[in-house]
């Protein structure tokens, strides 16, 4: 059994790290941190755990952690894990990052992150985890940088158009929309419940700290530099991320041809689903669950994507165990499916 830990046990996503480990065959949760109060056991912090799983959330020690893991998931703020990960790589222990520390190149990171980065050597050795476009590397990684939620359905959404050229690398346009629990377990007056409610607004309009991940890896995917214009929403729910997005199309096609094209592109990747002509995803698809779903509508020379992830399991929690059972060599769906 793979001995695991959990750092960031009690925020959105280590949370949905640990539900979904706790059904997995293949790994024993060993260890669970967070800043609490007092330790004790996670199920005394989150009731739903309770008769499930008997294990102490402590307080923080990376280097004590280290000891009895096999390997370890950093549910953290963005800015903090870049110090905790290097106490676990100098014990030979594979990190999977969740936050936006080892995603991006340093000064990129430094400019929409405001901070400098406290661990460049580490960064230049991080693995991006989208398996559907990087699992070789995903396979040798030790330091694994688990996509951003907005940047796992964007992306998703557009690469198989942009790979096969049959759009136009300019002028990108995505709208993204996503439910609360995407901004983390916080206090924050414009996440309360009578500001988001009845509500739908858009925030960081071009300026999101997603855009230059989304940037980064569609420009691997051209060839290229890509400049996407990002605009996203908070919208009255919990969780889900719904993506309209435009493209311009440089080849003839209609909605048959751009489907059969997505579908050949993410055949045998068990997590991608796309939808036949004439259908659309919608959120409540995929909540819950570690899929993405992908529909198509080819209008003249527009080719309209809908994308939609669960932004705390595929764009999150989920993405990390896929990424983790192919580190480890696992089947990617254990404990997913």
């Amino acid at each position: 059994m793979l001995k695991v830990g959990v750092v960031g046990a009690t925020g959105y996503a280590g949370e949905e790290v640990i539900k979904i480990l706790i059904r997995h065959k293949l790994v024993k949760i060993t260890e669970l941190s967070a800043i609490i109060d007092k330790e004790e056991p996670i199920a005394s912090l989150i009731p739903a755990f309770k008769g499930k799983l008997d294990v102490i959330c402590k307080k923080p020690d990376p280097e004590g952690m280290a000891k009895n893991v096999d390997l370890v998931f950093l549910g953290l703020p963005h800015k903090v894990s870049m110090g905790i990960a290097p106490s676990f790589l100098n014990a030979g222990k594979p990190v999977i990052d969740l936050s936006a520390d080892y995603r991006l190149d340093q000064k990129v990171y430094e400019k929409w992150y405001g901070t400098a980065h406290k661990d460049v050597p580490n960064l230049a050795k991080a693995v991006y985890g989208l398996p559907e476009l990087y699992l070789d590397e995903i396979k040798k990684a030790k330091l694994l940088a688990n996509p951003g939620c907005y940047p796992t359905g964007v992306i998703l959404g557009i690469a198989p158009a942009l790979a096969d050229k049959a759009v136009d690398p300019a002028g990108i346009i995505s709208d993204s929309k996503s439910g609360a629990t995407g901004a983390g377990r916080k206090a924050d007056l414009g996440l309360i419940f009578c500001e988001v409610n009845e509500n739908l607004r858009a925030y960081k309009v071009n300026e999101h700290q997603h855009k230059p991940e989304i940037n980064k890896i569609l420009s691997r995917v051209a060839g290229r530099e890509i400049d996407i214009v990002f605009t996203p929403h908070l919208i009255p729910m919990n969780r889900g991320i719904l993506s309209t997005i435009y493209l311009k199309l440089i080849k003839p096609m209609d909605t048959a041809a751009a489907v059969a094209l997505y579908k050949k592109f993410y055949a045998g990747k068990p997590f991608v689903r796309v939808c036949d002509e004439g259908k659309l995803p919608q959120i409540r698809d995929v909540v819950g669950t570690n899929y993405c779903d992908i529909g198509l509508k080819a209008t003249g020379s527009t080719l309209i994507v809908v994308s939609c992830v669960d932004n705390l399991v595929k764009g999150a929690a989920g993405q990390a165990v896929q990424n983790m059972n192919i580190m480890c060599g696992f089947s990617e769906t254990e404990g997913l499916l």
